[in-house]
């Protein structure tokens, strides 16, 4: 999957590590703004029982 990323984006290696770095911040950022806060009313985080 990461060798079909690597040879889809365009230029040379330091612009295709560039555009990887972009990619993932854009990927982390859509989950810790987007996808994670969407998700936690449905996630059971208040029934943790110890003991």
């Amino acid at each position: 999957m990461y060798a079909l990323l690597w040879r889809l984006l365009p230029g040379p290696w330091p612009a295709k590590t560039a555009q990887a770095l972009v990619l993932l911040a854009v990927v982390f950022w859509l989950l810790m703004y987007v996808a994670f806060p969407a998700l936690e009313p449905h996630l059971p985080l208040e029934q943790v029982v110890v003991g």
